[in-house]
C-alpha cells in the first residue's frame, strides 16, 4: 500500500488510539490472573492482535463482549500450542518469553519481520540462572525454552531495553516470588517500568523498588481464588504524539482520551511542544494545539526513544537547529531509526546530522515534495505523513501500511481532520 499526502490545513477533534503498551501488558497480566478480566477500549493494532494470539496459545480464552470490550478468562499459563509467535512486537517477545517459561513444557518462541534480527542474548544469559533451559539461534529468534522459571536473586543489564525487565517482573510475581530481588544496572526507559508496575498493581501484585535499581518481591503464593477484574486501556501517547505534532504544524486541533497523569514515557512530547513555541492548552479532558512560529528545541529522548520520529517531523518546521539526545536507543527498532530518519527526511530536504548520542535537525528551511519509504517501520511512515502536511508539494510514502503495527486508523484519522490523503 502507498499513501500520498498533499499539503493541507487541518482542524477538528479526535480521540487518541488505545495504547498498545497498556494493552499488551494488560493481556499478559490477564493471562497470569486466575479468573476473568474485562478489558475496556482494547487496542486493534497488529501488536495488540499478536498479544491476544499469544495469550490464547498460552491458555487464555478470549471472548468479545461488545465493540469496546473483551473478556479474558484464564487459569494461568497452560500452553495449548508448542509454539507462540509474537509477530513484530519487541515488547511481546521480551515480555512473553519469561512468562512462557513459567510452564514446564517445551515451547518455541518466534516472531516475524525485523524481530528476527533483533538481539535476544539477554535470555541466553538470564534464563539459565532461573532454571530455564534455552536454545537460541545465535542470540536471535527462534528461541526454544523449557521451564519452569524459579525466581532467585539476579542482576540484569537494563541498558538495551526495559522490556526484558517487564517480562521478568510479571513472571516473578506470577511465580509467587517471595523475599527475592532483581537488581538492574543502567536501566533505560524507566517510565515504561512505571507503567508495568502500575498494571501489575491493578491486577493485585505490589512490587517495590529502590530508585529503579532494586526490585523487591514479597508476593504471597499465587492465590487459588479466582478474580473478576476490569481494566481500561488508556489512550496512547506514542500514537497521539503524531497527531499533536500535526496540529502544531498544520492547523488547530483537539486531541481527547489522553491521561495527562499517565506513566507512559511518551507523554514527554508535551514538553517538546511547549518548548518549540506552538499554541497549546493542556487540560484533563483534552489538549488543544495549533501552529505559531516555531523555534528549535533541545530534548532528551533517552527514556522515550519512540518520540524521535514525530519530533523530527516537528523539528523540520522549527527555525534553527533542534538537538535530540538518545540516538543510541534507536539501533534495534523496526529499522535503525537514526539512519532511516536521516535518509528519508533527507529526501524531504531536511538535513539531519548524527553526532555521538545526539541528533541535530536543521529546520525552518522548508519540506520538499518527495517519494519516501517507510522502511517497514510504522513510526517512520507516520512521521513522513505528518511532515508532508506542510510540504511544498505531495509526499508519496511507499510501504505505507507499516502503520498497522501500532495505529491502523492513522491515515483515516488524518483525513477526518481534513488532511488530503490518498491511499492506493
Amino acid at each position: 500500500m502507498n499513501a500520498t499526502i498533499q499539503p493541507s490545513i487541518i482542524s477538528g477533534e479526535l480521540y487518541a488510539p488505545a495504547s498498545k503498551s497498556s494493552m499488551q501488558r494488560a493481556c499478559a497480566a490477564a493471562l497470569l490472573t486466575r479468573g476473568s478480566t474485562k478489558i475496556i477500549n482494547p487496542g486493534r493494532s497488529n501488536d495488540d492482535f499478536a498479544a491476544l494470539d499469544v495469550i490464547e496459545k498460552l491458555g487464555a480464552t478470549i471472548e468479545k463482549i461488545d465493540n469496546n470490550s473483551i473478556q479474558i478468562i484464564s487459569r494461568g499459563v497452560s500452553p495449548r500450542n508448542k509454539e507462540i509467535n509474537c509477530g513484530e512486537s519487541g515488547l511481546g517477545i521480551r515480555m512473553f518469553t519469561p512468562i512462557a517459561a513459567l510452564s514446564e513444557e517445551a515451547i518455541t518462541i518466534n516472531g516475524t519481520g525485523s524481530l528476527l534480527s533483533r538481539p535476544m542474548n539477554f535470555f541466553d544469559e538470564i534464563l539459565p540462572q532461573l532454571g530455564v533451559s534455552i536454545q537460541s539461534n545465535g542470540g536471535k529468534l527462534p528461541l526454544q525454552i523449557q521451564g519452569p522459571l524459579k525466581p532467585v536473586n539476579i542482576e540484569v543489564d537494563g541498558s538495551l531495553s526495559s522490556q526484558f525487565l517487564t517480562g521478568l517482573l510479571m513472571a516473578y510475581a506470577a511465580a509467587g516470588a517471595d523475599g527475592v530481588t532483581i537488581t538492574v544496572k543502567d536501566l533505560k526507559s524507566k517510565p515504561y517500568i512505571d507503567l508495568t508496575l502500575q498494571v501489575m498493581k491493578n491486577f493485585g501484585w505490589n512490587v517495590t523498588h529502590e530508585n529503579h535499581e532494586r526490585f523487591h518481591f514479597n508476593i504471597p503464593v499465587f492465590q487459588k481464588a479466582e478474580k473478576n477484574l476490569t481494566y481500561t486501556v488508556e489512550g496512547d501517547w506514542s500514537g497521539a504524539a503524531f497527531l499533536l505534532v500535526a496540529g502544531a504544524i498544520a492547523g488547530d486541533i483537539t486531541v481527547k482520551g489522553l491521561d495527562v497523569f499517565s506513566t507512559q514515557a511518551d507523554k514527554a512530547v508535551l514538553q517538546a511542544l511547549i518548548d518549540c513555541g506552538c499554541s497549546i492548552s493542556i487540560q484533563s479532558a483534552q489538549i488543544d494545539i495549533g501552529p505559531l512560529p516555531l523555534k528549535a528545541f533541545h530534548f532528551n529522548a533517552t527514556d522515550c526513544p519512540d518520540l524521535f520520529p514525530p519530533l523530527v517531523a516537528l523539528a523540520a518546521y522549527c527555525e534553527g537547529t533542534t538537538v535530540i539526545e538518545g540516538v543510541s536507543r534507536l539501533a534495534h527498532k523496526e529499522s535503525d531509526r537514526a539512519l532511516t530518519l536521516q535518509d528519508e527526511f533527507g529526501k524531504l530536504g531536511i538535513v539531519i546530522t548524527l553526532q555521538d548520542d545526539l541528533m541535530l535537525i536543521k529546520g525552518g528551511t522548508g519540506v520538499k515534495s518527495a517519494k519516501v519509504h517507510s522502511r517497514h517501520d510504522h513510526r517512520i511512515a507516520m512521521a513522513c505523513a505528518v511532515a508532508g502536511l506542510k510540504a511544498d508539494g505531495q509526499v508519496y510514502i511507499e510501504d505505507a501500511e507499516a502503520i498497522n503495527k501500532s495505529y491502523p486508523n492513522f491515515y483515516e484519522h488524518l483525513m477526518q481532520l481534513g488532511a488530503k490523503v490518498h491511499i492506493q
